[in-house]
């Protein structure tokens, strides 16, 4: 069976890719999207970090004999904590300055944290295997679904769609809002800002380590990989819409399939397709597709 010429086996499973893709630039936007709203500082040590937290994964396995699923959950806190003391004893310097010094804190970080990475394990790719328990494949009829990439998606969907929840729809998102509008009213109702500032941060860098873990066994474990990604991610958050927290999630995952569709139809733009949509997107809405007109 085909579809405009094309096999739909090779359609589905373009479109396969592209939804995993979609569910790392979802996972890893949205946690951008939270830093930058509340802290309004732009991130460029976030791949840097996404590597990190597939490196805990890694060295979990290989030091402690500690398995995929207790990477889960140790790795984006170690990193997330690693966070916080990067924004205690950097960033909470640099609020009242320009957000360009934040961005190029940040854009130092990232090269000395991949520097240190690559001296001590090179730049070649290192293996990390899937979980047992998600070996094997689905026979779709028309493709072969891996548990592991059916897993990817559906567990970014739910972190991606529990954090909109909490921040647009909880108490505490609605803090943190307030927070970002007007701290220093928040603070006079005895919430302690510095603090929820600080959390924050290291929650947003939590989310980026978790797509780390989650991407060692498709991707392997390398100290490039966060580098190769982060640009993309930046598109895909300006896409959405700076610090929208809705946007980068439906952003991530439509421009994911987006990419896949072009690998099919016409490969050679595949790797430029999201930087033409984000400059289209700039010149028709500035603010991007969620992000709120000024």
């Amino acid at each position: 069976m085909e579809i405009f010429g094309i096999p739909i086996q090779a359609l589905m499973g373009q479109l396969l890719i592209g939804l995993i893709n979609g569910s790392f630039y979802a996972l890893l936007s949205l946690g951008l999207a939270v830093i930058f709203g509340m802290l309004n500082i732009i991130n460029f040590a976030h791949g840097a970090l996404y590597m990190m937290g597939a490196f805990g994964a890694y060295l979990l396995l290989a030091k402690l004999g500690l398995g995929y699923w207790w990477a889960l959950v140790v790795s984006p806190i170690a990193v997330g904590l690693f966070g916080v003391v990067i924004e205690r004893t950097m960033l909470a310097r640099l609020y009242k300055l320009d957000h360009v010094y934040g961005l190029l804190l940040t854009f130092g970080l990232a090269l000395v944290i991949q520097g240190l990475f690559r001296n001590e394990y090179g730049v070649s790719g290192l293996p990390y295997a899937i979980p047992p328990q998600l070996s094997g494949a689905q026979n779709l009829g028309f493709m072969f679904l891996p548990n592991y990439r059916a897993w990817v998606i559906v567990a970014s969907l739910v972190v991606c769609l529990a954090t909109w929840y909490v921040i647009e729809r909880t108490r505490l998102g609605g803090y943190l809002r307030a927070a970002t509008e007007n701290p220093q009213l928040v603070q006079a109702f005895g919430i302690n800002v510095p603090r929820m500032i600080t959390l924050t941060y290291g929650f947003g860098v939590a989310l980026a380590a978790l797509a780390g873990v989650m991407a060692a066994p498709i991707y392997q474990v390398s100290p490039q990989m966060g580098g190769d990604l982060i640009i993309v991610v930046f598109a895909v958050v300006v896409v959405g819409g700076m610090g929208s927290i809705l946007g980068a999630i439906l952003t991530g995952f439509m421009l994911g399939l987006l990419e896949g569709l072009t690998k099919v139809f016409y490969p050679e733009a595949s790797t430029t397709v999201i930087f033409v949509v984000m400059t289209i997107v700039l010149l028709i809405r500035p603010a991007g597709l969620f992000g709120i007109q000024k």
